[in-house]
């Protein structure tokens, strides 16, 4: 009885928390939100990757090895979670409230957008310090504009980025174990 008095008060704060974060995003800051997204699509990130061998930095194919590694490790991960959790995007459970965009799945949690970006983010701080700052916002800023198309709720990208953090660390501390 608890469990379940715990678990409802969470979901009311989610979505209490989803109103006050999709009011604001009015015309400007929904076409922001639309791109910022799109940097989370995944493209990017096998550019940025890609670009760092081409550099070629000492790191690189340590960097594109961890990085594509963890993507494995988490895709399936995030793929059981979303198809046990099954929870329904905002559109689908409030009332009279319609997102910006369609997005490429059925449920919501966790959200692979988050997951990919604090993976990525992650994975860059780890062998770029430099640019840690950058791909921590960067990371955040997907996860917002997740919430702000409204194909998700805050809970759902943050445990995405948990999800993300958590398998670029275990890659990353297992690679340099080896």
């Amino acid at each position: 009885m608890f469990g379940i008095a715990k678990n409802n008060k969470l979901q009311e704060l989610d979505t209490q928390l989803f109103y006050q974060l999709n009011r604001i995003s009015k015309h400007s800051i929904k076409n922001t939100s639309k791109w910022v997204s799109k940097t989370g699509d995944g493209h990017l990130y096998f550019v940025i990757a890609l670009a760092t061998i081409a550099l070629s930095d000492e790191f690189s194919p340590d960097f594109f090895y961890t990085a594509l590694v963890a993507f494995a490790v988490e895709l399936p991960i995030y793929i059981l979670l979303k198809n046990v959790v099954k929870r329904n995007r905002p559109f689908e459970k409030l009332v009279a409230f319609k997102s910006h965009i369609s997005p490429s799945d059925k449920f919501s949690m966790p959200s692979g957008h988050s997951a990919a970006a604090f993976l990525f983010a992650t994975v860059v701080a780890s062998y770029f310090p430099a640019l840690a700052v950058f791909a921590y916002i960067w990371a955040s800023l997907i996860a917002l504009s997740r919430v702000l198309l409204g194909v998700h709720f805050p809970g759902d990208t943050i445990i995405g980025a948990v999800l993300g953090i958590a398998c670029a660390e275990f890659v990353i501390n297992t690679l340099n174990v080896l």
